[in-house]
Protein backbone atom coordinates (compact mmCIF):
# COMPACT_ATOMS: atom_id res chain seq x y z
CA UNK A 1 0.00 0.00 0.00
CA UNK A 2 1.24 3.73 -0.68
CA UNK A 3 2.64 5.59 -3.28
CA UNK A 4 -1.06 5.10 -5.08
CA UNK A 5 -2.18 8.89 -3.54
CA UNK A 6 -4.17 7.17 -1.14
CA UNK A 7 -3.86 7.84 2.53
CA UNK A 8 -2.88 4.75 5.23
CA UNK A 9 -5.89 3.89 7.59
CA UNK A 10 -5.14 3.63 10.94
CA UNK A 11 -6.33 1.01 13.60
CA UNK A 12 -8.40 3.93 14.91
CA UNK A 13 -9.94 4.47 11.89
CA UNK A 14 -11.42 1.32 11.06
CA UNK A 15 -12.47 0.64 14.64
CA UNK A 16 -15.31 2.58 16.41
CA UNK A 17 -14.86 1.93 20.16
CA UNK A 18 -17.23 3.51 22.75
CA UNK A 19 -16.69 7.07 23.70
CA UNK A 20 -16.02 7.44 26.78
CA UNK A 21 -19.08 9.49 29.62
CA UNK A 22 -17.85 12.82 30.39
CA UNK A 23 -16.90 12.75 33.87
CA UNK A 24 -17.35 16.10 35.92
CA UNK A 25 -14.46 18.22 37.28
CA UNK A 26 -14.15 17.22 40.87
CA UNK A 27 -12.52 20.43 41.59
CA UNK A 28 -15.08 22.24 40.77
CA UNK A 29 -17.47 20.05 42.09
CA UNK A 30 -15.38 20.92 45.69
CA UNK A 31 -15.00 24.35 45.01
CA UNK A 32 -18.83 24.71 44.03
CA UNK A 33 -19.79 22.89 47.72
CA UNK A 34 -17.48 24.62 49.80
CA UNK A 35 -17.28 28.29 48.53
CA UNK A 36 -21.13 28.57 47.18
CA UNK A 37 -24.50 29.03 48.21
CA UNK A 38 -26.55 25.14 47.30
CA UNK A 39 -29.56 27.23 46.65
CA UNK A 40 -28.58 30.23 44.78
CA UNK A 41 -25.49 29.39 43.54
CA UNK A 42 -23.77 32.73 44.99
CA UNK A 43 -20.72 33.46 47.24
CA UNK A 44 -21.08 32.18 50.65
CA UNK A 45 -21.64 35.86 52.91
CA UNK A 46 -22.20 35.68 56.04
CA UNK A 47 -24.49 34.85 58.03
CA UNK A 48 -24.26 31.36 56.90
CA UNK A 49 -26.50 28.52 57.42
CA UNK A 50 -26.44 24.99 57.47
CA UNK A 51 -29.45 22.17 57.36
CA UNK A 52 -29.34 18.58 58.93
CA UNK A 53 -27.75 17.25 55.68
CA UNK A 54 -24.73 19.43 56.31
CA UNK A 55 -25.46 21.60 52.98
CA UNK A 56 -24.16 25.29 53.36
CA UNK A 57 -26.35 28.24 52.37
CA UNK A 58 -26.71 32.01 52.60
CA UNK A 59 -29.35 32.95 55.13
CA UNK A 60 -31.11 35.35 53.03
CA UNK A 61 -31.44 33.08 50.26
CA UNK A 62 -33.27 30.50 52.78
CA UNK A 63 -35.44 33.41 54.04
CA UNK A 64 -36.62 34.05 50.32
CA UNK A 65 -37.06 30.47 49.64
CA UNK A 66 -39.28 30.24 52.53
CA UNK A 67 -41.56 33.02 51.41
CA UNK A 68 -41.49 32.32 47.74
CA UNK A 69 -40.55 28.77 47.54
CA UNK A 70 -41.04 29.27 43.55
CA UNK A 71 -38.15 31.62 43.53
CA UNK A 72 -35.50 28.77 42.72
CA UNK A 73 -36.46 26.52 40.41
CA UNK A 74 -34.56 23.83 41.42
CA UNK A 75 -35.09 24.62 45.62
CA UNK A 76 -37.50 21.78 46.01
CA UNK A 77 -35.07 19.46 45.52
CA UNK A 78 -31.60 21.39 47.00
CA UNK A 79 -33.68 22.08 50.26
CA UNK A 80 -37.26 20.75 49.89
CA UNK A 81 -36.42 19.01 53.70
CA UNK A 82 -36.15 22.55 55.37
CA UNK A 83 -39.75 23.78 56.81
CA UNK A 84 -38.83 27.05 58.63
CA UNK A 85 -35.83 28.89 59.97
CA UNK A 86 -35.77 26.25 62.95
CA UNK A 87 -34.31 23.75 60.65
CA UNK A 88 -31.67 25.41 59.82
CA UNK A 89 -28.79 26.48 62.49
CA UNK A 90 -26.52 29.57 61.70
CA UNK A 91 -22.51 28.93 61.94
CA UNK A 92 -20.15 30.78 64.05
CA UNK A 93 -16.85 30.37 61.53
CA UNK A 94 -13.56 31.97 62.46
CA UNK A 95 -12.03 33.87 59.65
CA UNK A 96 -8.42 33.08 57.68
CA UNK A 97 -6.28 35.53 58.90
CA UNK A 98 -3.36 33.67 57.75
CA UNK A 99 -3.65 34.90 54.09
CA UNK A 100 -4.32 38.42 53.09
CA UNK A 101 -7.40 38.18 50.17
CA UNK A 102 -7.27 39.63 46.80
CA UNK A 103 -7.68 43.18 46.28
CA UNK A 104 -10.65 42.16 44.18
CA UNK A 105 -13.47 40.07 44.62
CA UNK A 106 -12.53 36.77 46.38
CA UNK A 107 -10.82 34.30 44.07
CA UNK A 108 -12.79 31.00 43.79
CA UNK A 109 -9.51 29.14 45.69
CA UNK A 110 -8.94 31.72 48.83
CA UNK A 111 -10.64 29.98 52.15
CA UNK A 112 -12.19 32.53 53.91
CA UNK A 113 -12.40 30.30 56.81
CA UNK A 114 -10.33 28.11 58.85
CA UNK A 115 -10.52 25.80 62.19
CA UNK A 116 -10.14 27.66 65.45
CA UNK A 117 -8.49 24.32 66.98
CA UNK A 118 -5.75 23.89 64.14
CA UNK A 119 -6.25 26.79 61.53
CA UNK A 120 -6.59 24.12 58.61
CA UNK A 121 -8.51 25.76 55.77
CA UNK A 122 -12.08 25.10 54.96
CA UNK A 123 -11.80 24.68 51.27
CA UNK A 124 -13.09 21.21 50.61
CA UNK A 125 -9.32 18.97 51.83
CA UNK A 126 -10.27 18.36 54.99
CA UNK A 127 -13.69 17.21 56.41
CA UNK A 128 -15.38 19.67 58.63
CA UNK A 129 -17.97 19.63 60.77
CA UNK A 130 -20.16 21.74 63.05
CA UNK A 131 -22.05 21.41 66.69
CA UNK A 132 -25.77 21.59 65.58
CA UNK A 133 -26.47 23.01 69.78
CA UNK A 134 -23.88 26.10 69.25
CA UNK A 135 -23.18 26.60 65.52
CA UNK A 136 -19.33 26.74 66.20
CA UNK A 137 -17.32 24.95 63.12
CA UNK A 138 -14.72 23.09 63.89
CA UNK A 139 -12.30 20.60 61.39
CA UNK A 140 -13.01 16.82 62.10
CA UNK A 141 -9.81 16.16 63.57
CA UNK A 142 -8.99 19.44 65.27
CA UNK A 143 -12.33 18.23 66.77
CA UNK A 144 -11.37 14.84 67.41
CA UNK A 145 -8.02 15.70 69.42
CA UNK A 146 -9.30 18.54 71.70
CA UNK A 147 -12.37 15.78 72.76
CA UNK A 148 -12.20 14.10 76.18
CA UNK A 149 -13.61 10.88 75.22
CA UNK A 150 -12.79 8.93 71.96
CA UNK A 151 -15.99 9.14 69.42
CA UNK A 152 -17.57 6.42 69.02
CA UNK A 153 -16.62 3.35 66.03
CA UNK A 154 -18.54 1.10 64.70
CA UNK A 155 -17.23 -2.63 64.21
CA UNK A 156 -14.65 -1.69 60.71
CA UNK A 157 -13.17 0.73 63.20
CA UNK A 158 -15.13 4.16 61.19
CA UNK A 159 -16.11 6.71 63.51
CA UNK A 160 -19.76 6.28 63.85
CA UNK A 161 -21.64 9.39 62.36
CA UNK A 162 -24.83 10.84 63.74
CA UNK A 163 -27.41 8.38 61.95
CA UNK A 164 -28.70 6.17 65.20
CA UNK A 165 -31.75 5.39 66.01
CA UNK A 166 -33.73 7.14 69.61
CA UNK A 167 -33.28 4.33 71.26
CA UNK A 168 -29.30 3.61 71.08
CA UNK A 169 -29.59 7.68 71.82
CA UNK A 170 -31.21 7.74 74.52
CA UNK A 171 -28.85 4.73 76.09
CA UNK A 172 -25.49 6.04 74.75
CA UNK A 173 -25.87 9.89 75.27
CA UNK A 174 -21.68 11.16 75.74
CA UNK A 175 -21.52 14.81 76.73
CA UNK A 176 -19.05 16.98 75.75
CA UNK A 177 -18.20 20.79 75.86
CA UNK A 178 -17.77 22.59 73.09
CA UNK A 179 -14.07 23.98 72.89
CA UNK A 180 -14.89 27.45 71.74
CA UNK A 181 -18.35 28.30 73.77
CA UNK A 182 -18.40 25.92 76.34
CA UNK A 183 -21.42 24.61 75.65
CA UNK A 184 -22.46 21.08 75.62
CA UNK A 185 -23.44 18.63 72.95
CA UNK A 186 -24.07 15.10 72.19
CA UNK A 187 -21.02 13.20 69.96
CA UNK A 188 -23.70 11.32 69.17
CA UNK A 189 -26.56 12.92 67.84
CA UNK A 190 -25.11 17.37 67.64
CA UNK A 191 -21.99 16.85 65.70
CA UNK A 192 -23.10 17.50 61.62
CA UNK A 193 -20.65 16.59 59.31
CA UNK A 194 -20.03 19.72 56.44
CA UNK A 195 -20.70 18.87 52.31
CA UNK A 196 -20.88 14.93 53.51
CA UNK A 197 -20.43 11.99 50.63
CA UNK A 198 -23.33 10.30 49.00
CA UNK A 199 -23.31 7.66 51.41
CA UNK A 200 -23.39 9.82 54.36
CA UNK A 201 -25.89 12.07 53.31
CA UNK A 202 -28.22 8.94 52.74
CA UNK A 203 -27.60 8.08 56.56
CA UNK A 204 -27.98 11.99 57.85
CA UNK A 205 -31.02 11.90 56.03
CA UNK A 206 -33.05 8.78 57.37
CA UNK A 207 -31.55 9.75 60.93
CA UNK A 208 -33.47 13.21 60.09
CA UNK A 209 -36.60 11.82 59.20
CA UNK A 210 -36.68 9.47 61.89
CA UNK A 211 -36.05 12.17 64.69
CA UNK A 212 -39.17 14.08 62.58
CA UNK A 213 -41.35 11.25 62.97
CA UNK A 214 -40.54 10.58 66.82
CA UNK A 215 -41.52 14.45 67.26
CA UNK A 216 -44.85 14.85 69.13
CA UNK A 217 -47.43 16.58 67.57
CA UNK A 218 -49.12 19.90 68.84
CA UNK A 219 -52.68 19.71 69.64
CA UNK A 220 -54.52 21.76 71.86
CA UNK A 221 -56.10 20.87 74.96
CA UNK A 222 -59.70 19.85 74.94
CA UNK A 223 -61.89 20.84 77.72
CA UNK A 224 -64.75 18.93 78.93
CA UNK A 225 -68.07 20.02 77.46
CA UNK A 226 -70.13 22.27 79.98
CA UNK A 227 -66.61 23.54 81.94
CA UNK A 228 -65.65 27.23 80.89
CA UNK A 229 -62.58 28.06 79.05
CA UNK A 230 -59.64 28.14 81.30
CA UNK A 231 -58.92 31.74 80.97
CA UNK A 232 -62.51 32.72 80.99
CA UNK A 233 -63.64 35.74 83.89
CA UNK A 234 -66.83 33.59 85.80
CA UNK A 235 -70.24 34.67 85.29
CA UNK A 236 -71.29 37.44 87.24
CA UNK A 237 -73.53 37.00 89.66
CA UNK A 238 -77.49 37.90 89.03
CA UNK A 239 -78.91 40.29 91.74
CA UNK A 240 -82.50 40.10 92.33
CA UNK A 241 -83.35 43.69 90.61
CA UNK A 242 -85.30 45.80 93.15
CA UNK A 243 -88.68 46.09 92.74
CA UNK A 244 -89.60 49.33 90.87
CA UNK A 245 -90.68 52.77 92.49
CA UNK A 246 -94.41 53.78 92.23
CA UNK A 247 -94.95 57.41 92.45
CA UNK A 248 -97.93 58.20 94.87
CA UNK A 249 -99.74 60.88 92.00
CA UNK A 250 -99.73 58.36 89.22
CA UNK A 251 -101.30 55.96 91.72
CA UNK A 252 -104.06 58.16 92.86
CA UNK A 253 -104.41 59.10 89.11
CA UNK A 254 -105.06 54.90 87.83
CA UNK A 255 -107.43 54.47 90.51
CA UNK A 256 -109.35 57.23 89.59
CA UNK A 257 -109.41 55.94 86.22
CA UNK A 258 -110.67 53.00 87.03
CA UNK A 259 -113.70 53.69 89.12
CA UNK A 260 -114.58 56.00 86.74
CA UNK A 261 -114.55 53.00 83.97
CA UNK A 262 -116.23 51.37 87.00
CA UNK A 263 -119.28 53.58 87.40
CA UNK A 264 -119.76 53.67 83.43
CA UNK A 265 -119.72 49.89 83.03
CA UNK A 266 -122.67 49.88 85.68
CA UNK A 267 -124.55 52.50 83.78
CA UNK A 268 -124.29 50.63 80.91
CA UNK A 269 -125.31 47.31 81.94
CA UNK A 270 -128.12 49.23 83.94
CA UNK A 271 -129.12 50.63 80.41
CA UNK A 272 -129.42 47.37 78.34
CA UNK A 273 -132.22 45.71 76.52
CA UNK A 274 -133.00 42.49 77.94
CA UNK A 275 -132.45 40.92 74.53
CA UNK A 276 -128.72 41.75 74.95
CA UNK A 277 -128.82 40.56 78.73
CA UNK A 278 -130.39 37.09 77.45
CA UNK A 279 -126.77 36.54 75.90
CA UNK A 280 -124.94 36.77 79.12
CA UNK A 281 -127.23 36.04 81.66
CA UNK A 282 -129.90 33.27 81.50
CA UNK A 283 -133.17 33.47 83.08
CA UNK A 284 -132.15 32.13 86.55
CA UNK A 285 -129.77 35.09 86.46
CA UNK A 286 -126.46 31.94 85.53
CA UNK A 287 -123.54 33.16 83.91
CA UNK A 288 -123.62 31.84 80.75
CA UNK A 289 -120.28 30.38 78.73
CA UNK A 290 -119.01 32.49 75.77
CA UNK A 291 -119.45 31.40 72.80
CA UNK A 292 -118.69 32.96 69.32
CA UNK A 293 -121.24 35.82 69.35
CA UNK A 294 -120.13 36.84 73.28
CA UNK A 295 -116.33 36.75 71.95
CA UNK A 296 -113.67 39.03 71.05
CA UNK A 297 -115.11 42.45 70.64
CA UNK A 298 -118.77 41.87 70.40
CA UNK A 299 -118.76 41.67 74.39
CA UNK A 300 -117.11 45.54 74.50
CA UNK A 301 -119.76 46.84 71.94
CA UNK A 302 -122.78 44.64 73.57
Amino acid sequence: MGNDGGSIPDRRDLVRSKPKAEQADKANQTRAKWFFCALSKKRLEEPIVSCALGKLYNKDAIIEYLLNKEMYGDGEAICGHIRSLKDVKTLKLTHNSSKTPPSEDSSPDYAQFVCPLNLKEMNGSQPFVYLWTCGCVFSQSGLKAVSGTPPPRDESGKVESSDKTSDDVASKKQLEVCPQCAKKYDRSTDIIHLNPSPAQEEKMLAAMLLRRASEPTKKGKKRKAGSPPEHAEPPAKKHASPAPSVNPNIATASRAVAQSLAEEEAKRKAYMSDAVKSLYVSKDNVQRKETFMTMGTFTRYA
